[in-house]
């Protein structure tokens, strides 16, 4: 469930992290049919609270806010590396831990989720800079420093700034599927997905900027021809590059293969038609260029988690 949001601060949050929560849960967006969230930012140190760079900041919510959690979201501050924070804090993401709710942190916000011991065994991540930080603070911790989120149960961690963008919908695509992330990264101006830490699939034709010309133009290409068989010599030709060189190009551009950006956006369109359409899956395979339902099966299930059938039906018809 994705309903019930709390936004933690204490003294030296940086207000960019912070507003990357307050926009994707605290704006109003039911006119476009989008869900509404009740949204709470909360403070854990006694209010004004002094945000960086300079700000202050009051709140009537205190930490008895948390209790009644779906999602509590901890943004970054500059030295959370380095401070103590209030027992009472720790003691309530502890007890939002054991009843299931969701604990997120954007980048250095993981070091509050390390002081009250919720990352000791699992997977997660921060901020590239504090990785090795993070390590010493949790020996236990198992630390992915080369990813853009990770989720381990219901702790979810993601890397510096814009990261935490895509982890905040990521919460969202798995909660509400893709229409409502789609839907509210629009609204953002935002991709509602990154893989290899570019932009993937949005759902209207709205092109990824790319410093490489020709990278882009077939990044253009590839959108509109899902369906088509594509391979890096047919892409190279139609470039007049060399393959290797345009290959080389399309990793330096995405962060990812052509094949593996393709299967992204392919298997993304198809998380598109399996909520807004009732195709059979045959089609819907067809019409994404994996040709035939067992070959959707088995990269969909990959990516996602599920089958087709089991994201159509928890999917179909949320709000959007």
């Amino acid at each position: 469930m994705l309903q019930n949001i709390a936004c933690v601060l204490v003294n030296g949050v940086n207000t960019f992290e912070l507003g990357v929560v307050c926009e994707v849960f605290g704006v109003d967006r039911t006119d476009a049919g989008l869900p509404g969230y009740d949204f709470a930012v909360v403070a854990a140190e006694p209010p004004p609270l002094l945000l960086n760079p300079g700000l202050r900041i009051d709140t009537p919510h205190g930490l008895e806010r948390l209790e009644s959690a779906d999602l509590i979201a901890l943004p970054a501050g500059g030295d959370f590396h380095t401070r103590d924070y209030p027992p009472e804090l720790l003691a309530a993401l502890r007890r939002a831990a054991d009843r299931g709710a969701t604990l997120l942190s954007i980048c250095s916000g993981a070091f509050v989720l390390a002081a009250a011991g919720l990352l000791d065994g699992r997977r997660c991540t921060t901020h590239w800079r504090y990785t090795d930080l993070l390590a010493r603070a949790v020996p236990g911790a198992l630390i992915e420093p080369d990813v853009l989120y990770v989720a381990d149960g219901g702790i979810v961690t993601s890397a510096g700034t814009a990261a935490g963008i895509d982890a905040c919908l990521a919460l969202v695509r798995e909660e509400q599927g893709t229409r409502v992330a789609n839907g509210i990264a629009r609204r953002m101006v935002v991709p509602p997905h990154r893989e290899g830490g570019q932009t993937q699939f949005i759902e209207t034709p709205v092109i990824p900027s790319c410093r490489d010309d020709v990278i882009g133009a077939a990044l253009r290409h590839l959108q509109q021809h899902l369906a088509e068989e594509h391979t890096v010599e047919q892409l190279a030709a139609r470039a007049h590059v060399a393959p290797r060189t345009f290959a080389r190009r399309f990793q330096q551009e995405t962060g990812t293969t052509p094949y593996q950006w393709l299967l992204g956006q392919r298997v993304l369109l198809a998380q598109q038609l399996l909520e807004e359409s009732d195709l059979p899956i045959e089609s819907i395979a067809s019409r994404t260029g994996f040709g035939t339902a067992a070959a959707l099966r088995q990269h969909f299930t990959r990516r996602v988690g599920t089958t087709p059938h089991a994201y159509r039906r928890t999917f179909q018809g949320v709000a959007g």
